[in-house]
C-alpha cells in the first residue's frame, strides 16, 4: 500500500502524529529527516521539513521521490486573516494556495507572474501562474468529516508567503487582493510539488493568530498545531476504516 505523506514545517507541528506513529523507522535524505512507520494500518511518513517555500518545496520532492505517496497532507499553523471569520484555535482547509509574494513591483504597484509571463508550472496545455490548485477531492472528505464531528473547518484560499505579515494593514490587502482567508509560509511549495507529481495534496492548518498588528502574545502556537493533527489523525483513521466512514463518498475529479 502507498504511504501517506504528511510534511510540516517544525517538529512542534508534527509532535502528536510522531505519537502516534508505531513500527517506526527513522532515516535521512537529502539531509531531511524523516520517520516511517504506521498509523492504525496506513503506512505513513512523517517530515517537519523547515520553515518557508525552500524548505518545504525540497523535503515534498525528495519524499515524493523517496516513497511514491498516494497522498500529501500539508499540515501546521497559518495566521487567519481579519473579516474571515476564523480564530485562534480555528481550522482551515485550503481549496487554492497562492504564491504571494512572486511577481514584480512596478510604479503601478505589485504584479503577478501572469502579468511577468512567467508561469511557475506548465504542464501540457495548462499554464499555472500565481494560483495552485489541491485536491478537491481530498478537501471533500475533509469537511464532511469535519460536519460528522461537529468540528468547525473553513475551506478557503490561502496565500504563501516569503515575508509574513506583520500588520493588520498588510493583512487586510492581501485577503482583498487574493480572497483569501488564511497565510503560512510553505503551503504553495508542497502544493506545487504535488500538482508537478501528479500527487493529491490535502492542506489542514490551525489557526495561531489573527493577522494584525504584530503581537505574538495573542497567539496560541501550541493550540493551533494540537487541533491541526488531532484532526489529521481523525482523517487517517477514517481512511483506515473506509468501510466505516464516517462520512459519504463524494464524486471523485474528473
Amino acid at each position: 500500500m502507498k504511504p501517506i505523506l504528511i510534511i510540516a514545517a517544525v517538529p512542534q507541528e508534527m509532535a502528536l502524529l510522531e505519537h502516534a506513529l508505531t513500527n517506526t523507522v527513522r532515516q535521512t535524505a537529502t539531509t531531511f529527516e524523516y520517520a516511517e512507520g504506521t498509523i492504525g494500518t496506513l503506512p505513513v511518513t512523517l517530515c517537519a521539513g523547515g520553515a518557508g517555500k525552500v524548505n518545504a518545496a525540497a523535503a515534498t520532492a525528495t519524499l515524493i521521490e523517496r516513497s511514491r505517496p498516494r497522498l500529501v497532507i500539508n499540515t501546521g499553523c497559518a495566521g487567519a486573516y481579519p473579516g474571515s471569520g476564523l480564530s485562534v484555535g480555528s481550522l482551515a482547509v485550503a481549496s487554492n494556495e497562492i504564491l504571494g509574494d512572486e511577481g514584480v513591483q512596478t510604479t503601478d504597484g505589485w504584479k503577478d507572474l501572469r502579468f511577468m509571463g512567467l508561469p511557475s508550472l506548465v504542464q501540457g496545455k495548462r499554464a499555472y501562474h500565481n494560483e495552485i490548485p489541491l485536491s478537491k477531492h481530498a478537501a471533500e472528505k475533509a469537511m464532511q468529516l469535519a460536519d460528522y464531528y461537529g468540528v468547525f473547518l473553513m475551506r478557503g484560499r490561502f496565500v504563501t508567503v516569503s515575508t509574513c505579515s506583520g500588520t493588520r494593514q498588510r493583512g487586510e490587502a492581501l485577503a482583498r487582493h487574493f480572497n483569501a482567508i488564511a497565510e503560512s509560509m510553505e503551503g504553495a511549495a508542497v502544493a506545487q510539488v504535488c500538482l508537478r507529481a501528479g500527487v493529491d495534496c490535502l492542506e489542514i492548518r490551525g489557526i495561531s493568530n489573527l493577522v494584525l498588528d504584530r503581537d505574538m502574545s495573542a497567539w496560541d502556537i501550541p493550540r493551533a498545531a494540537e487541533a491541526a493533527q488531532r484532526f489529521v489523525l481523525k482523517y487517517l483513521e477514517d481512511l483506515d476504516r473506509p468501510e466505516l466512514s464516517a462520512f459519504v463518498p463524494v464524486t471523485p475529479e474528473m
